[in-house]
C-alpha cells in the first residue's frame, strides 16, 4: 500500500464492526474532538487536529518561502527554480493575463491565496495528516469571504458606489421590460452565489477527494484481513490499486483546485478594476 493510504487506514482503522463488517468512513472525521478551547470577549474558540494541520501547512510553505529566497543566484537552484516558477505563475498567468495592465497591486494577494491553498491542499496525501483543512467548509468560505470584499472594496473604489451598483443591477444591452427579472438574478448572482460557489467548488472537491482516498485505504485493509474469505484475494489487490490511483489523482486535484480558486479571485478583479461604463 502507498504511504499515505497505509498511514491512513492505520489511522482510522481503529474503529471497528463488532460483527466483523467493514466500517465505513463518515464525516465525523471532519469534526475531531478540541484539543484545547479558549475564550475571547465572550466568543468560545477550539483548537482541533484539522486547526493544528492548517498551521503546520502555512509554516511549511512559510519556511520553504525563506530557504527557497534566502541565497538567491543567477543560476537558480532546485528550490530557488520552483519558487519562482510558482511566483511567475501567479505574476504572469494569473495577475498580468486575467487582471490586465492593473494587475500589480493584487499579486502578493493572489500569490498567499494560491500558496495558501496549495500547501493546505497537499496535507490531504502526507502520512499521519492525510487530511486537507480544506475539505472543512469553514476554511473555503473564510477565503471566499477575503475575495468578497476585496473585489467589492476595489470596485466601488474605482466606480463609485452608484456606479458599480448599476453596473451589476443593469447589465448593459438588456431591455428595460426585462430588468425586472434580471436585476434580482445578477444581484443574488454577485453577492450571494458568486462567494458561496467560489468556497463550495474547493470544499466539495477536497471533501470527496479525501472519502474516496479513505474508503479505498480502508476497503483495502479490511479485505487483507479477509484474505482468502469469498472474493477478498480478487477485490484487495483491486481496492489497493484504486488508492494508488486516487493518491495520484488528488494530486492532480491538489494543484487545479488550489489554481482554480485563484484564477476566479483574479477573473473577478478584473472586473473590479475597470471603469464603469
Amino acid at each position: 500500500m502507498t504511504s499515505s493510504a497505509s498511514a491512513l487506514a492505520s489511522v482510522l482503522a481503529v474503529e471497528s464492526d463488532p460483527g466483523g463488517g467493514f466500517v465505513s468512513p463518515t464525516i465525523q472525521e471532519f469534526y475531531p474532538p478540541a484539543l484545547a478551547e479558549f475564550s475571547v470577549f465572550g466568543i468560545d474558540f477550539s483548537i482541533t487536529r484539522i486547526t493544528v494541520i492548517s498551521w503546520i501547512a502555512t509554516a511549511a510553505i512559510l519556511l520553504f518561502m525563506v530557504l527557497a529566497t534566502r541565497r538567491m543566484t543567477v543560476v537558480p537552484r532546485k528550490a530557488q527554480w520552483l519558487m519562482e516558477s510558482g511566483y511567475g505563475l501567479v505574476r504572469d498567468n494569473l495577475g498580468r493575463d486575467v487582471i490586465g495592465p492593473r494587475y500589480k497591486p493584487f499579486v502578493p494577494f493572489l500569490g498567499a491565496l494560491f500558496f495558501f491553498i496549495l500547501a493546505n491542499n497537499a496535507m490531504s496525501i502526507i502520512p499521519f495528516f492525510q487530511i486537507s483543512p480544506m475539505s472543512k467548509f469553514a476554511y473555503p468560505l473564510v477565503l471566499a469571504l477575503l475575495v468578497y470584499v476585496l473585489y467589492n472594496v476595489v470596485s466601488i473604489k474605482n466606480k463609485g458606489l452608484g456606479g458599480y451598483l448599476k453596473e451589476v443591477a443593469v447589465p448593459p444591452g438588456v431591455p428595460i421590460p426585462f430588468l425586472i427579472l434580471v436585476t434580482p438574478i445578477e444581484l443574488l448572482q454577485m453577492f450571494v452565489i458568486r462567494p458561496f460557489t467560489l468556497a463550495v467548488r474547493l470544499f466539495a472537491n477536497l471533501f470527496a477527494g479525501h472519502m474516496l482516498l479513505v474508503v479505498f485505504s480502508l476497503g483495502t485493509v479490511y479485505l487483507l484481513g479477509k484474505f482468502g474469505e469469498n472474493f477478498s484475494f480478487i477485490f484487495a489487490p483491486l481496492s489497493f490499486l484504486m488508492a494508488l490511483f486516487m493518491t495520484f489523482f488528488e494530486v492532480l486535484v491538489i494543484v487545479l483546485q488550489a489554481y482554480v480558486f485563484t484564477v476566479l479571485t483574479a477573473t473577478y478583479l478584473n472586473g473590479a478594476v475597470e471603469k464603469a461604463h
